[in-house]
């Protein structure tokens, strides 16, 4: 395998503190990066870099690890642009929301689910993603959930079952007898193409006590769990999710002292959605709180048609350093490094020897502009497994 440095490199962020600064950040100043095929195999000052087959040159630009999305929804056709206009104007809409989705998401053919996905993984890396995770959740049948998740399946690994998103309208009646669908049939047909199983565990969708029996029998079929938890109001869904090892509780808008005791002393990661408060104008999630606690933070998009329709990665961050107290530093650990870490992955999310060379090139010198200059497309260069993604 052919050996390339990256060089000039203003500041690198490695995302390890045994380099550089020694901050959870590692990071480098004048920097260079090596790397062997998919791999970073060596990271260091720039006039310390061994003689490679390539050099690239940074052009005194900073260098981030790819972003990991860890909390996308991906599979869906489409558009409710008429229930975010009504609720940006202060007008009530009663148009369906979800079940829109659901229904479009029925109607649309193989290859129009396969294109939608492929055309915002596209609109991602742009924006520095390299990594990202998604769910089904918008057939809420057999079929169409294991449809939704054998089209992710050919694009990413991180694929998550979310047959409990919500009680489709033909179980209204019969909660219970889709929450023995989901348990069943439905999670025997979407096993085989998913790495997670997820729930909805909130008032209006499902209790903690249908949330534990749907996360129960992913288990027993090797699906680990992951939970859509506290994000409407308070709940059970960030305490099931530390009891039952969830490696996230997503959203966590509305924590109380224990539950934010649980997230910092348990090993599932609070990943935070500041794109779905955005959109809601709902109150913020309290980072500082969290973080300050000791707890494990990740930032992503929840990546969806109807609360949080962004891909960007960079705009989240902005919003995590202006609304919800996190420092610069943070949101990028949090957008990298944090959601290797709700993914249970140890090799994305830094540049160290050893991880997979996923590197984003800024347009300025350093991450801080991420935060400093938002809503600028500040990522020039995408490598994603060592190759030139963009």
């Amino acid at each position: 395998m052919t050996t390339t440095a990256i060089t000039n490199i203003a500041s690198l962020v490695t995302n390890d503190p045994s380099l550089g600064d020694g901050s959870p950040l590692g990071r480098i100043l004048d920097a260079a990066v090596v790397i062997e095929g998919d791999r970073v195999v060596w990271t260091g000052e720039s006039s310390k870099a061994p003689d490679t087959d390539n050099a690239v040159d940074a052009g005194g630009r900073a260098v981030i690890p790819g972003f990991v999305d860890s909390h996308s929804h991906l599979l869906f056709a489409g558009d409710r642009t008429e229930e975010f206009n009504a609720r940006m104007s202060g007008r009530p809409y009663t148009a369906g929301g979800i079940r829109t989705t659901v229904a479009a998401t029925r109607a649309a053919t193989d290859d129009e689910l396969d294109a939608n996905v492929a055309r915002y993984l596209a609109e991602a890396l742009r924006q520095g993603t390299t990594t990202f995770e998604t769910k089904s959740g918008y057939g809420l049948t057999v079929e169409d959930e294991a449809r939704a998740l054998r089209i992710a399946a050919r694009h990413t690994d991180e694929v998550t079952y979310l047959g409990a998103h919500v009680v489709p309208p033909d179980y209204a009646d019969d909660p219970a007898g889709y929450v023995d669908l989901v348990t069943g049939p439905m999670l025997d047909a979407c096993a085989p193409y998913a790495r997670w199983v997820d729930v909805f565990c909130e008032k209006g969708a499902f209790d903690g006590d249908q949330a534990r029996a749907i996360l129960t029998a992913g288990l027993a079929k090797g699906l680990h769990p992951r939970v859509h938890a506290n994000q409407l109001g308070h709940g059970p869904g960030v305490q099931l999710a530390v009891e039952l090892d969830a490696a996230s509780a997503d959203h966590c808008t509305h924590l109380t002292d224990a539950d934010v005791d649980a997230l910092a002393q348990g090993d599932t990661v609070a990943t935070l959605l500041p794109g779905a408060e955005f959109s809601t104008r709902a109150n913020w999630p309290d980072a500082r709180r969290l973080l300050d606690a000791g707890a494990t933070v990740a930032l992503s998009t929840d990546c969806n048609p109807g609360s949080s329709f962004t891909s960007s990665m960079p705009f989240c961050i902005a919003l995590a350093v202006r609304d919800m107290g996190m420092t610069p530093d943070e949101a990028l650990w949090s957008a990298t490094a944090g959601g290797a870490a709700a993914l249970r992955r140890t090799d994305i999310g830094r540049i160290a020897p050893g991880a997979r060379a996923d590197l984003v090139l800024l347009d300025a010198p350093s991450h801080v502009h991420l935060a400093y200059r938002p809503g600028v497309p500040l990522v020039r260069a995408v490598r994603q497994r060592g190759e030139r993604a963009l």
